[in-house]
């Protein structure tokens, strides 16, 4: 469970970066939807490119709760294969085993879904993976371990209860709630997936770095 200083952290980063990090800063954003500190109500004077640029990269970053190496590792890999670099960037993080245990609604947040697959509860084709970054295939199946199934977040989970904080499961994901079962059916499409960010300018940023 995340801690109150936490939970602060989260919803101050929320505000400056204007975009929703976890359900409490979601409600925190629709009445004060303006950067924190005494000067957030006026308006901001005009950001430098970079400034742009790297507002986005840390949005697309925070919303994947991931450190920055292990996003530059991704764009790397992104920019190496066909197609658009920012597509492929967000596509690839979209793989990620965490990311797929929040958008199939077995967790609330993207830091109560690491906590699930560190803590060894998730399987991947039946196998424990307890990485967060475990690359999901497309026809891999990913489910609760079986002894973990009454645990009460999980109990919640199956009774749809994240339903009302989390975006409807996308089109990529086949979902069994009630089995806490989600097979990745193919390769996730940028234009699909729930997060928020100019992915263009995530790839100017790293380009010019």
């Amino acid at each position: 469970m995340a801690t109150k200083s936490q939970d602060r952290r989260k919803v101050r980063l929320s505000r400056a970066l204007g975009v929703a990090l976890t359900p409490k800063a979601a409600k925190y954003l629709e009445k004060r939807p303006y950067a924190p500190g005494e000067h957030g109500r006026t308006k901001r004077k005009q950001d430098s490119d970079f400034a742009v640029r790297l507002r986005e990269k840390q949005r697309l970053r925070e919303q994947y709760g991931i450190r920055e190496k292990q996003m530059r590792n991704t764009f790397n890999e992104a920019r190496r294969q066909d197609g658009l670099t920012g597509e492929n960037l967000v596509e690839l993080l979209e793989m990620r085993l965490d990311a797929l245990v929040l958008r199939a609604g077995f967790a609330r947040t993207t830091a109560q879904a690491r906590q699930l697959v560190v803590h060894r509860h998730i399987l991947v084709d039946g196998q424990l993976v307890d990485r967060p970054s475990f690359r999901v295939k497309p026809g891999q199946t990913i489910h609760v371990k079986p002894k973990s199934e009454s645990l009460e977040p999980f109990q919640v989970a199956a009774l749809g209860g994240h339903a009302e904080v989390l975006p409807p499961v996308p089109g990529y994901l086949e979902v069994e709630l009630d089995k806490l079962q989600a097979k990745l059916v193919r390769r996730p499409k940028r234009a699909e997936v729930p997060v928020t960010g100019d992915v263009q300018l995530v790839v100017e940023y790293y380009a010019a770095r």
